[in-house]
């Protein structure tokens, strides 16, 4: 498999987690494919295979083959819509129509109506009427025994022909009519858990207004036929249909799709604007730059749907206790019958065993916290890092970008050996010219503002956690920190700005000393608080990491009641987190996803800060807070705690249920008609749980 391909294919039909590893089973058994991961919230697999071994077609037969889902032929159109509305109107009914079921078997069972109906109605057509109403459900049985898989569906029609083979059509008309109450619950349930995916899916932009052969000239077109450096138009209330720059107009724009944060901001000619976010008030001309799925919304949205990928660990036990549920309760049927030689009681334990909910505890939960919390500007790459989040003790920072603004001034020119302080800055601006460095920027900045000459550098190298080398006009320059310039400690000067916290970037021209730039930056406002809320949490150690000097660095830990550890290179922050994590802990990286891509990766949850428009920020985090703001920072651990809170009801709500129901079955308390109404119970508990997770506050 030298050169594997990686499929997203849609599937039709799935309503439980069941299902998914039933679709599962199906592809994973084709030759030539490495690895598939059935999603149920967004209804896809994503197969990674051989193109030479095998193709759609047998990926198609696969899933066809399982009798109950199918691929097809075509991509289903997204969803426009949100269904909220008619969800809730339709579980409404469904609790209608189950209350009055129910009441009427109950009513029915104490009354004796259903052994009068027994003895009008002939036997052969009581089986009639159970096959008829069940034929969906028999269908996928008989499919799945063809297959010799078992679902909970297969143990129910068991206890259906036990009820039939002591003549009690009633009682399995009855079951089938729950059953079917039931699949209904199931379906809605996964589809509440859906539903936050789909709403972010239906605010993708579908259409743009492009200016094409005349510029007074606009088409509206499907996004898909926009291409990029086209321009396109947006009116004030209209959401803007691509990532682009703005070359003409200004606009407050609401970037609560990308951000989550309600407060607008300002655009001008130059400014960047994403898909999905709104002019409220101005129109704009924008170049695109970005189309569909490639916006930075478009990454949101794939990364929210990938995201039941990566499982919990406690979702994987879920799964694999539900894979070995069914033969236990199989097993205590057995047991009953072999006891008590009660058919009816043997059909009741069968009938009341909900492998379903077991299977949905986990993932319901995962979907609605992860889609919630996208909508929020909280994007979580999935259920495992929400795991370890909430069992996060370790949370190291780094500092320019993430705890400070990331703006730095420059605030000091000292010139040494003779060098003006204008020609040092004009050589630093020339040489940092095309640096993407935060202190590069502010090098530029101060030159631009003294209307210094600057020159094209030459030869310009950087140098990571260093610096960079240039030559500039002819000398060859570097600027950059003591390591790439270990002469700098001989100068006094250097003690004293390190002590006021500056960061200073140290010039040589000709590998001669020549000037040193002192820059200040800003501490965010809200850092203090949040990690104060941090260590309410209960994180126990907090550290800064920089590659800023030892009195820089001891001077903002010292404001912020934190350990640091200074002067380090990028391979430095990587081996303090392995430290971390040989020791036991769980840690939290938290960075500008820039320069801490690779300890944002190694660690058990990076977590990037202000990643809206970065794509490596978005690539390299496990978690990207799309906004920068740190209150967000203990918001996440609070909802990943949360989240975990309910997945654990969830689990054990489930499980007293099944216990309770097959020891109630077992000693013949539970009937087989209240054990099909009741085996719809946990489902509609664990939606009601979960979607408590719907409703997260900003």
């Amino acid at each position: 498999m030298a050169n594997l391909q990686t499929l997203e294919v849609p599937i039709e039909g799935m309503d439980c987690a069941e299902c998914t590893q039933h679709v599962q089973h199906a592809i994973s058994k084709l030759d030539g494919v490495k690895s598939v991961d059935v999603l149920l919230a967004t209804e896809k697999a994503i197969i990674k295979l051989d193109p030479d071994k095998v193709d759609m077609p047998a990926i198609r037969e696969a899933v066809a083959s399982t009798g109950e889902y199918s691929v097809p032929e075509t991509a289903p159109l997204p969803q426009t819509q949100p269904a909220a509305n008619f969800n809730r109107q339709l579980m409404t009914l469904l609790a209608i129509v189950f209350g009055v079921v129910l009441s009427i078997v109950i009513a029915g069972e104490w009354l004796g109506m259903f052994k009068f109906l027994e003895n009008l109605v002939p036997f052969q057509i009581g089986i009639a009427i159970v096959i008829a109403g069940g034929w969906p459900i028999f269908r996928n049985v008989i499919h799945a025994t063809l297959k010799r898989q078992i679902t909970s569906h297969t143990l129910m029609t068991i206890g259906l022909i036990a009820a039939l083979a002591v003549g009690e059509w009633v009682t399995a008309a009855i079951v089938v009519v729950f059953m079917r109450v039931g699949e209904y619950v199931e379906n809605f349930t996964t589809e509440s858990a859906r539903r936050a995916v789909k709403e972010l899916t239906a605010s993708a932009p579908q259409t743009a207004r492009v200016e094409r052969d005349d510029a007074e000239a606009e088409m509206e077109v499907p996004i898909t036929e926009v291409g990029v450096g086209e321009i396109v138009t947006v009116r004030p209330g209209e959401k803007i249909p691509v990532d682009g720059e703005v070359v003409s107009g200004q606009a407050t724009i609401d970037q609560a799709a990308i951000t989550g944060e309600s407060m607008p901001v300002e655009v001008t000619i130059g400014s960047h604007v994403f898909a999905a976010t709104i002019a409220k008030l101005g129109s704009l001309r924008v170049k695109t730059l970005r189309i569909g799925m490639d916006t930075t919304f478009g990454r949101v949205i794939k990364m929210v749907e990938e995201a039941e990928a990566n499982r919990a660990d406690v979702q994987r036990f879920a799964d694999k206790f539900s894979a070995y549920y069914l033969p236990i309760v199989a097993g205590i049927a057995a047991l009953t019958f072999l006891i008590s030689r009660n058919p009816l009681s043997t059909a009741a334990v069968l009938v009341v065993a909900c492998s379903c909910s077991i299977a949905l505890a986990t993932p319901v939960a995962m979907l609605a916290s992860i889609g919630g919390s996208a909508k929020h500007g909280l994007l979580i790459k999935g259920g495992k890092y929400l795991e370890m989040l909430a069992r996060a003790d370790v949370v190291l920072v780094d500092k320019t970008g993430t705890l400070t603004l990331g703006q730095p001034q420059i605030t000091d020119v000292i010139p040494l050996n003779g060098l003006p302080a204008s020609d040092i800055l004009a050589l630093a601006a020339s040489a940092e010219r095309y640096s993407e460095h935060p202190l590069a920027e502010a090098v530029r900045v101060a030159a631009r503002a003294q209307n210094a000459q600057l020159y094209e550098p030459e030869n310009f190298e950087s140098i990571p956690g260093m610096g960079i080398r240039a030559k500039v006009n002819g000398s060859l320059v570097a600027v950059g920190n003591r390591r790439l310039i270990p002469s700098a400690d001989s100068f006094p000067v250097v003690k004293q700005l390190e002590e006021q916290g500056k960061t200073l970037l140290f010039l040589s021209r000709e590998n001669q000393l020549a000037g040193i730039l002192a820059a200040s930056d800003t501490l965010r406002l809200e850092v203090p608080a949040a990690l104060a809320e941090l260590r309410v949490l209960g994180i126990k150690h907090i550290e800064l990491l920089t590659g800023d000097n030892e009195r820089t660095a001891s001077a903002l830990a010292e404001k912020l009641g934190v350990e640091y550890r200074a002067n380090l290179l990028p391979e430095n922050k990587i081996e303090i987190v392995k430290e971390y994590q040989a020791k036991g802990h769980i840690v939290v990286m938290i960075g500008d996803g820039v320069n801490d891509a690779p300890a944002l990766a190694q660690s058990n949850v990076g977590m990037a800060m202000g990643a809206a428009g970065t794509d490596i920020a978005i690539e390299a985090a496990h978690i990207a807070l799309m906004r920068e703001d740190w209150t967000l920072v203990p918001e996440v651990i609070r909802i990943a705690r949360r989240t975990m809170g309910i997945v654990k009801m969830n689990l054990a709500f489930t499980a007293v249920y099944n216990v309770v129901g097959l020891t109630l079955a077992a000693f013949g308390i539970l009937p087989p008609v209240l054990a099909a109404a009741a085996q719809s119970l946990p489902d509609i508990g664990i939606l009601t749980n979960s979607a408590r997770l719907l409703r997260q506050k900003k």
